[in-house]
């Protein structure tokens, strides 16, 4: 396969324009950590924009990043946690879940999946820190949207559009972002024992309290077996796991954590993790590691389903029993991971079926080549929202020369 690797962000507008010339469709990668989500493209040539690694801008004091799409994501966290700075959102690593490079994947692959961590019940994610982005559409010219302020009325927020796009409707070069000033303090409450509804009862009354909770979320006792030391270390028998963070000034995070202490405790007894505990267990659940490629399920095709949280537990308990898997619970079950057993098409209408029937939908995140061509990969789109996706696909790219098929199987 052709490998065409820009140095700028000129080079990827010529490479579009020789690709539209000869309607030879183009795979974008960064440094390909999320090549394996996604229906299989159909193309013979990569554009890499690796070499796109710079730093154009940082004002801590303004919390305005620009970098451009093919820094490594790793190396950015590092820039502006060194100013106590970070993404809100909580960006998520899936080399855990794929089996790809730790720390690999690039500000590029960030925006084109849009995946979020557990704080995204109170900060949103990327797509609503996203300020501005340039990039390359699919005629082959440049163009850029957003700015460098928050507030921006220039027109339509096409940064909110590309964000979550994986690709498919123009080639990123740069992106702005508003970062936040880290928490000085965390402290995770946890509950054992409780069954999924109970826990969904529990994450329910925290997040709608007055004490500010960052995050919630709830695993099973059979999704401990196996998941790495940062949550292992906290399982104790065949007992599940109910979390909760709080973050913030040291001061008002110790008496929130008293008072909601005493808020839960009709759900059982409520213990508390430490500070140094709490963080790389809030990374493992991000990562999703129980279900870790190199793990005892990581032969498994795993779905990611979002729904109306207050149906969480009872649509993850339905599908854990009929499909033979296994789940975990964020966002206080709003959003679910599921591990199904092999097969063919990994459990896709059965997972359908329940998620559309709460509201919500369903995207297979991880699978083999074979069972994402069989299967729609993202959650089907009822006709008159499909034909907006291909007015919005025309739109942007015409010519479909940008990840084809990557997210349906006919985008024109």
């Amino acid at each position: 396969m052709e490998t065409l690797k820009a140095r700028d962000a000129r080079d990827v507008e010529q490479a579009v324009q020789a690709a539209l010339a000869t309607e030879q469709p183009l795979e974008i990668i960064g440094h390909g950590t999320k090549r394996g989500i996604g229906r299989p493209m159909v193309t013979n040539a990569v554009l890499d924009l690796s070499a796109l690694s710079a730093v154009v801008g940082y004002e801590p004091s303004e919390l305005i990043l620009t970098v451009q799409a093919g820094a490594p994501l790793a190396d950015v966290q590092s820039l502006i946690d060194a100013k106590g700075q970070e993404f809100a959102f909580e960006p998520m690593d899936t080399a855990t879940l794929l089996g790809t490079t730790p720390g690999a994947g690039t500000i590029g692959g960030m925006v084109a999946a849009g995946l979020a961590g557990p704080r995204r019940i109170r900060a949103g994610g990327a797509r609503d820190h996203l300020l501005g982005a340039a990039a390359v559409s699919g005629f082959g010219e440049a163009f850029k949207a957003g700015g460098k302020v928050v507030k921006n009325v220039t027109g339509y927020d096409l940064c909110k559009l590309i964000a979550g796009s994986w690709g498919t409707l123009a080639v990123v070069t740069e992106v702005t972002f508003k970062v936040m000033p880290k928490a000085e303090s965390e402290t995770t409450l946890m509950l054992r024992g409780l069954d999924e509804t109970t826990a969904n009862r529990a994450m329910t009354a925290a997040l709608g309290s007055p004490y500010d909770v960052s995050a919630a979320a709830h695993l099973p006792a059979a999704a401990l077996q196996d998941s790495g030391a940062a949550l292992g270390a906290l399982a104790a028998g065949a007992q599940g796991l109910t979390l909760l963070r709080l973050e913030g000034i040291a001061a008002s995070v110790a008496h929130r954590t008293g008072s909601l202490s005493d808020a839960l405790g009709a759900f059982g007894k409520v213990d508390t993790v430490s500070e140094e505990a709490s963080r790389p267990l809030w990374a493992a659940i991000r990562d999703v590691a129980p279900f870790a490629a190199a793990g005892a399920r990581g032969a498994w095709p795993v779905w990611r389903i979002v729904c109306p949280p207050a149906a969480g537990g009872t649509l993850g308990r339905a599908l854990a029993e009929e499909t033979g898997g296994e789940v975990l619970y964020d966002w206080g079950g709003g959003l679910i991971w599921l591990a199904v057993p092999p097969a063919p098409d990994a459990f896709a209408a059965r997972v359908r079926a329940r998620t559309d029937g709460t509201g919500g939908h369903a995207t297979l995140i991880r699978a083999g080549e074979a069972v994402r061509g069989a299967i729609d990969v993202f959650p089907p789109q009822e006709a008159g929202l499909a034909a907006l996706g291909r007015r919005v696909k025309q739109s942007f790219d015409p010519k479909l020369i940008f990840n084809r098929h990557r997210m349906v199987r006919d985008a024109g």
